[in-house]
């Protein structure tokens, strides 16, 4: 096999391998990870990568779908401002009506954006951050963004507990959901 041949295949393998590591189909519909793993024959979870989000952040950090979404949907009470620190590709599929994509904070760059969007917000802001790309014990990004504010100072920071995927654990359960930008 030639270069010129070569090319498109390795641009294949690896965009399929992100839509597989997102839980996002070619077509823009979210998967399962047990899907995705019988469509393309993935790993399973358990053997990604160590846990990473698990031990990171503490259980009084955590708010659970169920919870997030009553909070949304009655009509009293705070408010919070909501981050979809995953990938862009996932938000532009389904993210949580009103949540503000800041960028994978997996990244220097998407870390950076959080900064800059809470820089003029006061610490006591009540802020809720997800992701929602991988099985929560294997998110590259929670961790990362959670830390961030709290070194900043935020006192009220939630990280939404999606034990699956947000396809999953949020949109399939008929929570507020929006799609697009």
């Amino acid at each position: 096999m030639g270069m010129k041949n070569a090319l498109p295949s390795r641009t294949f393998a690896l965009s399929l391998a992100l839509a597989v590591l997102a839980g996002v189909a070619p077509g823009g519909n979210l998967l399962s990870v047990s899907a995705t793993s019988r469509s393309f024959g993935t790993a399973s979870a358990g053997q990604l990568q160590p846990e990473i989000a698990k031990a990171a952040i503490p259980d009084a950090a955590l708010i659970e779908p169920e919870e997030l979404a009553r909070i949304l949907q009655s009509p009293g009470g705070e408010k919070p401002l909501i981050f979809q620190i995953g990938f862009r590709i996932l938000y532009k599929s389904a993210h949580i009506a009103g949540a503000e994509y800041v960028g994978s904070a997996s990244k220097d760059e998407g870390l950076q954006q959080l900064r800059q969007r809470v820089a003029s917000l006061a610490r006591s802001k009540f802020i809720v951050l997800y992701c929602g790309c991988c099985p929560w014990d294997h998110c590259p990004n929670v961790k990362p963004a959670y830390e961030a504010l709290r070194t900043l100072g935020f006192t009220k920071v939630k990280v939404l507990r999606i034990e699956e995927n947000f396809g999953t654990n949020w949109a399939q359960k008929g929570y507020p959901t929006a799609k697009g930008a």
